[in-house]
């Protein structure tokens, strides 16, 4: 491989929070980041914010609610990159307040569409890319969130996630079918849900590809970045308080600028290169605070369940 040539990653959701933090810390340490986003203008203007060099991002537009945007964004890497070395699935839309679901242009709940869908299909068509890198270290990493997992006290909260036996799916997941699990519209438990197939699909492509490609897959959680946001369409008293109840009450609170460490360490450092795993500094931030890998969710490690999820999901992106 060529000494000279910069190692290129692909950030899905790079214009703001953690996907914006984590291409500062990235370009710092030499890599040159595709800012994959929907609103170019605010990527660009965000880059310019963080002072990133010139010449150390790129952005190319996608929509990851739109499977034919993502379709034509892996078109316009392949013709503007020479190689890819990684990819990060960081992207999420979180719609709390809804009172019914937004659809995809495919017909698909918008939130799953988005989270997952979007994002298997982006890892799919990638996957060649990948591993045709000259980079002997290739990584691929989905961003994993503690709500996932009842197990845990951040997951406990209600509703908890349930994909069920994926009736949805197995139905099509077209009006009026709404919920991976085919039952009625919830659209906290949506975004719950979603996070649990990313995990899956994480497990599901280690299962499937490490042997074969020596892509490294890893989820990871990178602490509670209560101000990200990826809260936005939240109530305005939420988004003022939830960041002081992390900070003073349960000690949980991690900035935009450290969880974007965290990724691009997942992403670039030697120790993480650990596939099928998933990455965790713990509920409670301790200043320096090391990874672990963590266990997750029951539904998340059911294998089974992950190979249904990929053979359903493949089908309702049209890969199947």
């Amino acid at each position: 491989m060529d000494a000279n040539r910069k190692p290129t990653v692909v950030i899905t959701g790079a214009s703001s929070g953690i996907g914006l933090y984590a291409t500062k810390a990235l370009t710092r340490r030499g890599w040159h980041v595709v800012m994959a986003c929907r609103n170019l203008d605010k990527a660009l203007k965000a880059a310019r914010e963080l002072e990133l060099p010139e010449g150390s991002y790129s952005l190319v537009h996608i929509d990851l609610g739109s499977l034919d945007s993502v379709r034509y964004f892996v078109k316009d890497v392949k013709k503007s990159v020479k190689h890819i070395d990684a990819l990060v699935c960081n992207a999420a839309i979180y719609m709390p307040l809804l009172k019914e679901p937004l659809r995809s242009p495919e017909g698909y709940e918008l939130t799953m569409a988005t989270n997952h869908l979007g994002h298997f299909l982006l890892c799919n068509l990638m996957l060649e890319d990948l591993k045709n890198s000259p980079a002997e270290d290739k990584r691929v990493v989905i961003l994993g969130t503690v709500t996932h997992n009842p197990e845990e006290l951040g997951g406990k909260i209600p509703p908890r996630p349930d994909l069920g036996n994926l009736e949805g799916f197995a139905a099509g997941f077209k009006p009026p079918i709404s919920m991976i699990d085919g039952k009625k519209f919830e659209p906290v438990k949506a975004y719950k849900d979603s996070k649990v197939c990313n995990i899956l699909t994480m497990r599901e492509l280690h299962r499937r590809y490490h042997d074969s490609t020596g892509i490294t897959f890893t989820s990871l959680y990178p602490g509670c970045v209560a101000d990200t946001p990826l809260f936005r369409n939240h109530y305005p008293l939420f988004q003022k308080l939830f960041p002081l109840f992390q900070k003073y009450i349960t000690g949980g609170y991690v900035s935009q600028e450290l969880a974007g460490e965290r990724v691009a360490a997942v992403v670039a450092d030697p120790e993480y290169r650990q596939s099928g795993a998933y990455w965790s500094w713990g509920n409670r931030q301790k200043k320096n605070g090391k990874s672990f890998v963590q266990k997750v969710s029951p539904q998340a490690r059911d294998a089974e369940k992950g190979e249904r999820l990929w053979e359903l999901s493949a089908k309702l992106v049209g890969l199947a």
